[in-house]
C-alpha cells in the first residue's frame, strides 16, 4: 500500500482503463512496471469505491479547542513569562491533559516563541523624557563631534561567564517591549571590576577597581589614565568627556575635579547604557576573554588587557559611524529601550 499512495491518479486510471480492456494483473504488472499487488489494491479500490482517487483522511482530532487556544494566546501575551506547565494546568482544569511540546506546537502557529528575555535597566517615565531629550538635541551631530568624545566605563568581568537567560512568549521583533526585558542585577564574586575608555582613534587605557570604587578612587583613576588615554589617542583641543550618572560619577568632588581639570563633560541620560558605543566593546571583550578560559583572578585581568588591546579602531569607528541610527532607536521607541 505504501507504494499505492505514491503513484499518480493519472496512472491508476490507466491500470483501470487496460483491465477494462481485458488484461489481467500479471499483465497489468509487466506493463507499469509495478507488483501484483499493488495493481490489484488498485483494481480493488476502483471496484469498491469507484475511484482510484486517496480520499483525505479526518487525522487525530484536536484536544485543544479554538477556545482554549485563544485563552491561551491571550494569557501569554499578558503575561509572556508563563510558562508550558502553567498553560498545562490551566487546560487540566478544563479536563483537557496534553504533552507541554502540544502547547508549544499550538503557540508556534500562533507565531509565539519562546525566547531569552533581553537584561536592560528598568526605565521610570522620567528616565525616557531624558532619554528622548537627549535623542533629539543631539541627532544632527556630525561625525566630527562624536570623533572628539571620549567614551568611558565600567563594567565587572566573571571569571566563570554569564548567567543563564530567562524565557518568555512573544512574536518576532517585540523583544525589546517592556514586559520582554529582564532588569539587570549587580551581584559580586568571582569577578573584577574593569574602567576603560575609547575613542575613534581606538582603545584607551584599562585598569583593575581595587575593591569597591568610590568617588575617590573614581578621581584617582582618572587623573592617572584620562590625560594619557588623550594623548595616546590624538584627541585634540575640545575633545568631550563621556561617563554616565553613577553617584561616584556626580558627586560633589569628582564634579569639583572635573571643573579643575577643564573637562568638557558630555550630558549624559540615566538608565542609557544602550547610548554608550563602549558597552558593544565590553561584549566582545568578555567573549574573547572566557574563550581562554582563565582559570584565576590574575589570569582573566591579564585577558582582559590583551583582547582590549587588540581591538581595531575600525570596530570603534563603526560604531561612532553609526550612533545617529541608535539616536533614531531611542525617539522611535519614545524614550524607551532599544536594540543597542
Amino acid at each position: 500500500m505504501g507504494v499505492t499512495k505514491q503513484l499518480s491518479n493519472d496512472l491508476k486510471t490507466k491500470i483501470v482503463h487496460h483491465h477494462g480492456l481485458g488484461e489481467g494483473y500479471r499483465k497489468l504488472s509487466q506493463r507499469f512496471k509495478l507488483s501484483v499487488s499493488t495493481v490489484r489494491n488498485i483494481l480493488r479500490k476502483w471496484k469498491t469505491t469507484g475511484s482510484v482517487q486517496v480520499k483525505a483522511r479526518s487525522g487525530r482530532p484536536r484536544k485543544i479547542s479554538d477556545r482554549q487556544k485563544r485563552r491561551m494566546v491571550r494569557t501569554v501575551r499578558v503575561n509572556p513569562q508563563t510558562s508550558t506547565k502553567d498553560l498545562q494546568h490551566h487546560l487540566a482544569a478544563d479536563g483537557v491533559t496534553v504533552h507541554r511540546s502540544t502547547i508549544r506546537r499550538t503557540l508556534h502557529k500562533e507565531m509565539l516563541y519562546a525566547r531569552v528575555m533581553q537584561r536592560k535597566p528598568f526605565l521610570r517615565p522620567q528616565h525616557k523624557q531624558s532619554r528622548l531629550r537627549y535623542a533629539q538635541a543631539h541627532l544632527d551631530k556630525p561625525a566630527s563631534f562624536w570623533n572628539k568624545v571620549l567614551w568611558t566605563d565600567e563594567t565587572k568581568i566573571e571569571l566563570f561567564g554569564h548567567n543563564k537567560g530567562r524565557y518568555a512568549w512573544r512574536k518576532k521583533n517585540t523583544a525589546f517591549q517592556e514586559k520582554h526585558l529582564l532588569p539587570t542585577v549587580k551581584y559580586g564574586g568571582g569577578s573584577i571590576m574593569l574602567w576603560g575608555c575609547v575613542a575613534s582613534a581606538g582603545t584607551g587605557n584599562l585598569v583593575k577597581v581595587e575593591g569597591r570604587m568610590d568617588s575617590t578612587q573614581y578621581q584617582q583613576i582618572l587623573e592617572t589614565n584620562v590625560q594619557e588615554s588623550v594623548t595616546k589617542l590624538k584627541l585634540r583641543r575640545g575633545w568631550i568627556f563621556q561617563q554616565d550618572n553613577d553617584p561616584k560619577h556626580c558627586s560633589k568632588s569628582t564634579k569639583a575635579f572635573m571643573q579643575r581639570n577643564k573637562y568638557n563633560v558630555l550630558e549624559w541620560p540615566s538608565q542609557s547604557p544602550d547610548l554608550n558605543i563602549i558597552e558593544n566593546l565590553w561584549c566582545e571583550l568578555k567573549r574573547a576573554v572566557h574563550a581562554w578560559k582563565p582559570s584565576n583572578l590574575n589570569e582573566l585581568e591579564m585577558f582582559c588587557k590583551e583582547e582590549w588591546s587588540k581591538i581595531p579602531s575600525t570596530t570603534i569607528q563603526t560604531l561612532i559611524g553609526t550612533y545617529r541610527k541608535r539616536l533614531e532607536a531611542v525617539i522611535s521607541a519614545k524614550g524607551g529601550s532599544t536594540k543597542y
